[in-house]
């Protein structure tokens, strides 16, 4: 996979790009990240990339003419069926999981960092296939939101990741959040790990597991659960967690589950 992403602020995004799970994928030919900067696609000696809006108002607005000349140099054959030309703005449709897996299975992906009051909306209308949002609030730049975009996209790709199946257990895979995670030693500052977690008894792991992740969800995320892929298990233990959070159970543990202390 391909990735190019357009910023006047290389500095921001570079850095990152270099260290974890996407620079091991860079490295392994995975994915081909270039990080561009839009200035070296103006024509003035000032490398102007904004000017000030038609209509009047604060701000400046970034320039249409940039971002078409830094896409006919990057992608001079045009935009293919496996292709996409991203927009970073609070307008866009909201990045989650699903989008991630579908930028996933891209074979180039073109990333348009903004700034200032946004973008001349010609880009939007000539240029990008989509729009992506963060979520409801407001950053300075796109870069942020690239970074994400290029991390939970890469992190999809075949071989990015040692163990495949650690990205079929993260949260919103499934459509629930995650279970909680422990590790060694049992106890930390007097505090222990469920002790069915140290049963070894792989059946009710599971099924705890699933619980909590269920739980995490009805307390946090509940509107995910109307779209989640739910077992009739599943629907057993969210009976099982109402009951509890009903009868006043703190953490909706179970019988199963008792915490180990020091």
């Amino acid at each position: 996979m391909r990735i190019d992403l357009v910023t006047i602020f290389p500095g921001i995004v570079e850095p990152p790009l270099g260290d974890g799970i996407v620079n091991r994928a860079r490295e392994a030919g995975l994915v081909d990240i270039r990080v561009h900067d839009l200035r070296a696609f103006t024509d003035d000696r000032h490398r102007t990339v904004d000017d000030a809006p038609f209509g009047g108002g604060p701000g400046m607005v970034m320039k249409a003419e940039p971002f078409f000349r830094a896409f006919d140099a990057l992608w001079p054959e045009g935009k293919g069926r496996r292709d996409a030309v991203v927009l970073l703005t609070p307008r866009g449709r909201r990045f989650d999981q699903e989008a991630a897996r579908r930028l996933a299975g891209l074979d180039r992906l073109m990333l348009l960092c903004g700034r200032y009051e946004g973008i001349d909306e010609r880009v939007a209308e000539r240029l990008a296939t989509e729009e992506l949002s963060l979520g409801d609030f407001v950053l300075t730049g796109g870069e942020v939101a690239a970074l994400a975009v290029v991390e939970a996209t890469v992190r999809l790709l075949p071989g990015a990741l040692g163990d495949e199946e650690s990205a079929e257990a993260d949260s919103f895979e499934t459509g629930l959040l995650d279970w909680p995670h422990y590790t060694r030693p049992a106890t930390a500052r007097g505090h222990g790990v469920p002790e069915i977690l140290l049963s070894g008894d792989h059946g009710r792991i599971r099924r705890w597991r699933r619980r909590e992740a269920l739980r995490a969800t009805r307390e946090r995320r509940p509107d995910l659960l109307r779209t989640a892929r739910l077992s009739a298990e599943d629907e057993t233990l969210l009976r099982e967690i109402e009951h509890d959070a009903g009868a006043g159970r703190p953490g909706g543990l179970d019988k199963t589950t008792t915490v180990l202390h020091k």
